[in-house]
């Protein structure tokens, strides 16, 4: 990490990167398998992050140095500063229901791919995480994936976006 982003930071306009410690379990292969964006302040994830996790931010500075510091703070209370939002609602993937959770993040319920803010297309399997996207005014549009699934693909991991626009 310290490499990647020390080259992402000499070689662009980026000045900081923030850096989620996730779980080192099987199931938490990147981030982006537990926990995904959305809507500009609606993220699901998988209650393991629930869990105290540490965060840094690595700053690059004029000079050419690069500092480290602990981020304070849970991950929804950093969420809502640095998007500077007045509050962050995240939807666990298979709600409240422990067996559900593991079942549907294995399914990549948590692994989602936003198409805009609100827009997001899941695999139809994820029931119960798509129930209550739809009941957070989230449209979802289903697709039957259970064979990429079976790969460990979720439908962000399988349309992964190399360059964006900003929203």
């Amino acid at each position: 990490i310290e490499i990647l982003a020390g080259n992402l930071m000499k070689d662009s306009g980026f000045k900081r990167v923030i850096v989620v410690d996730i779980p080192k379990t099987r199931s938490t292969m990147q981030l982006d398998t537990i926990f995904s964006m959305v809507d500009h302040d609606k993220f699901v994830f998988h209650p393991e992050m629930s869990a105290p996790i540490d965060i840094y931010e690595m700053k690059h500075h004029k000079d050419g140095e690069i500092s480290f510091s602990t981020m304070t703070g849970t991950l929804d209370e950093i969420i809502k500063k640095e998007l500077k939002l007045p509050a962050v609602d995240f939807i666990p993937c298979g709600g409240t229901d422990s067996m559900a959770a593991q079942r549907e993040q294995w399914n990549a319920a948590s692994n989602i791919l936003a198409l805009e803010p609100g827009v997001v297309i899941s695999y139809a399997r994820n029931y119960i995480t798509n129930e209550l996207l739809d009941r957070k005014g989230v449209k979802v549009i289903e697709t039957p994936g259970s064979e990429l699934s079976r790969g460990r693909g979720g439908t962000r991991s399988m349309a992964f976006p190399l360059q964006r626009e900003d929203i």
